[in-house]
């Protein structure tokens, strides 16, 4: 797990890669709360989401290790 991956002969980071996925799954998941109208409880909605991006980063970091 720890190292690099090839990809078509382009050796990444497997952080990289990982860091890439959750930029998706970040993007759906600020249009979900965007669409429930959780953002008018959030103060400053820049923070929350770089936040929510380190906390989605962490959680498929960690289930990465699991798999």
């Amino acid at each position: 797990m720890i190292g690099q991956t090839s990809l078509y002969g382009l050796y990444l980071p497997w952080f990289m890669l990982l860091a890439i996925g959750t930029l998706f799954v970040h993007w759906g998941a600020r249009r979900l709360l965007s669409a429930t109208g959780a953002y008018r409880w959030v103060w400053h909605p820049a923070l929350f989401d770089a936040a929510l991006y380190v906390l989605l980063l962490y959680a498929i970091s960690r289930l990465s290790l699991l798999l």
